[in-house]
């Protein structure tokens, strides 16, 4: 089975690393679309059309089952496009986990990071009215602009992420806020700073282990069972930092698993 997944740059990898402790027998083909990161501060039509030419070129080069749109804000603005475009495929979305939350918060305060355009997204505003009306918590949402990038450049432990989430966060301690919603896929890679500045017993909510679930179930419907060898191939566009694939991985590279290569889409 072939499974295709992109994002603006690295933050889809920690879906792919997901992937890797569940699912066994694919080839996953990732592309970073550093080119044209970050995608949260890009206009809705832009970021419909890159979705579209980089789910041809999945399907042209690598032939793909299954595509795995790893980013918050692609989901958001192309996932409809992309399953009525492209019928054939398996295609699997990443939004942020507000039903889980609600279902862990105890203080009823939950509070989302994500990016400006997953937060102006109709995606996620049909999904927010839509469990406002169903449960009486408290969201409160912060647009962590300009958090991409600092993770994208490798200053995941820098100083001044740090200082950017505390300003951020602190307001959300005052608030009682004991549950937080990761609405990017870039976030989980600095939930150990997030639990520094809130503390140890914060929830916090991030989507990779259910959409591996959810790749897992539909790949079982539909018969695409493979008892293969899991193998990856990541692709760019842009620049990218490669130590920072190997270390969202787990050192999955130095396994011999996973091709790292140069691609202009």
């Amino acid at each position: 089975m072939k499974v295709g997944v992109f994002d603006s740059g690295l933050g889809g990898l920690t879906i792919v690393q997901a992937i890797t402790k569940s699912f066994k027998g694919a080839e996953i083909y990732y592309v970073a679309d550093t080119l044209f990161a970050p995608y949260g501060e890009k206009t809705k039509d832009e970021i419909l059309d890159r979705s579209i030419k980089i789910t041809k070129h999945l399907l042209q080069t690598h032939n793909i089952d299954v595509l795995i749109v790893a980013c918050n804000t692609a989901t958001s603005a192309a996932i409809t496009e992309l399953r009525e475009m492209f019928s054939n495929l398996i295609v699997i979305g990443t939004e942020p986990g507000l039903k889980p939350a609600i279902l862990k918060t105890q203080s009823n305060n939950i509070a989302v990071l994500a990016t400006p355009a997953t937060l102006d997204g109709q995606k996620y505003k049909q999904l927010l009215s839509s469990l406002s009306n169903e449960h009486e918590v408290n969201i409160h949402e912060v647009a962590c602009a300009g958090l991409v990038e600092q993770i994208e450049n490798g200053n995941v432990a820098h100083p001044d992420t740090h200082k950017m989430l505390s300003s951020w966060l602190t307001p959300m301690k005052e608030k009682e806020v004991d549950t937080i919603v990761l609405g990017c896929t870039h976030y989980p890679l600095i939930s150990d700073i997030i639990k520094d500045i809130m503390g140890a017993k914060i929830e916090l909510i991030e989507t990779g282990q259910a959409i591996a679930r959810r790749l897992d179930d539909l790949c079982s419907k539909k018969g695409h069972i493979d008892k293969s060898e899991l193998k990856i191939e990541v692709f760019y566009t842009g620049e990218i930092k490669k130590e920072m694939i190997n270390m969202i991985l787990n050192n999955w590279y130095d396994r011999g698993k996973i091709v790292i290569k140069d691609e202009n889409e």
